[in-house]
């Protein structure tokens, strides 16, 4: 439990979740360049994103790209930083026009937004909003579940994590007081596998990352 935590640490740029953010960030860098080729500058919404997120990036090439970046919420974020502006949305209903955005980006929210209704229309707004695309989330069959930091449990019942949930805190859940609220946070977390993803962004390229030579997680990008 505490190597795996370790990993997920991503607080240090020795610890390899740092590492993994930081290869992301040049997947990212690229799109960024090539709209701002295209267009002069890039307009970007991070739908479920924290202000924080955008740290990883070199803050000379944000701005020498012309960046402006949109924070999508269900709930407002401060942003003191001028280049992030926050606002209050759905990311399953996006408020903004077809295309709007040179990048719609996502980065481990879709397995979090419902059932699988809201997913396809989570995949539906992202591709509908964005002239480009970028959609990260866990894959199902890596054998850690990033949430509970721990190995395996998501493959276990929906019951039967319940009752861990209420029995104590999990990684980043914390001990659900009740039944309800334990089976509302199990469900507050529902991963995808390949298969899935692929058919949710039919017009992107898949990049599988890879752990311990395992796919860690899953990637959409659309260029």
């Amino acid at each position: 439990m505490r190597l795996i935590k370790y990993f997920q640490d991503d607080t240090s740029a020795l610890r390899l979740s740092w590492q993994l953010r930081c290869r992301r960030a040049r997947m990212i860098e690229a799109m960024i360049r090539r709209a701002y080729q295209e267009n002069g500058r890039c307009r970007i919404l991070d739908v479920g994103g924290e202000i924080g997120y955008w740290k990883v990036i070199d803050r000379a090439s944000l701005e020498s790209c012309g960046v402006r970046i949109v924070c999508l919420n269900p709930k407002l974020l401060e942003s003191e930083d001028a280049l992030i502006d926050t606002v209050v949305g759905d990311g399953c209903n996006l408020p903004f026009d077809d295309q709007s955005f040179d990048i719609v980006h996502s980065n481990s929210v879709i397995e979090h937004v419902g059932d699988w209704r809201q997913v396809r229309s989570f995949a539906r707004e992202t591709r509908r909003v964005g002239r480009r695309y970028y959609v990260q989330t866990p894959n199902f069959w890596f054998p850690v579940e990033p949430h509970y930091s721990a190995l395996f449990v998501h493959w276990f019942p929906e019951p039967v994590r319940a009752r861990l949930l209420m029995s104590a805190k999990r990684g980043f859940f914390p001990k659900a007081e009740n039944v309800s609220r334990a089976v509302e946070t199990v469900q507050s977390a529902r991963l995808l596998d390949r298969k899935m993803f692929g058919y949710l962004f039919p017009d992107a390229v898949l990049h599988d990352e890879k752990l311990l030579g395992m796919t860690k997680s899953l990637i959409a990008i659309r260029m």
